[in-house]
């Protein structure tokens, strides 16, 4: 599958953990063989991840951010990106953040998004969730 995709959060974890091989080897090869994007809340809580659990240094996550952003879009919220999470929220039941995830996708117009949180091939309008690891 080629396409513009949005990539959550958990795709860029198993990106850097030893902890699940396949899952990593998995999650390059999406990010080398499509148009990624994501948006500056995966980055955040991907560097809560890293510095809390992880208990990675600063300049460790900013140099892993650098990395990101070589080879994904980074997008910004805005207003109506959290005005759209809301009736997202409100119309499927995702938690907030989910759905924050799923409106910068939407808005951004991608054809996917590749996450293990939501329900594979669920379609929200023109989007369509992928679990990229559930065949592991």
């Amino acid at each position: 599958m080629k396409g513009k995709v949005f990539i959550d959060t958990n795709v860029f974890i198993y990106l850097y953990s030893d902890d699940e091989p396949e899952k990593k080897t998995l999650a390059i090869k999406q990010l080398e063989n499509n148009q990624c994007l994501t948006s500056t809340q995966a980055l955040n809580e991907l560097s809560n991840v890293f510095t809390r659990k992880w208990k990675l240094s600063a300049q460790d996550v900013e140099n892993v951010i650098s990395e990101i952003s070589q080879v994904c879009e980074i997008k910004l919220l805005d207003v109506d990106t959290v005005k759209k999470a809301l009736k997202i929220h409100d119309e499927y039941g995702y938690s907030y953040y989910d759905c924050l995830m799923l409106s910068s996708a939407l808005q951004n117009k991608c054809e996917f998004i590749f996450s293990e949180d939501m329900q594979d091939g669920q379609k929200i309008e023109d989007l369509e969730i992928i679990n990229i690891f559930k065949f592991q």
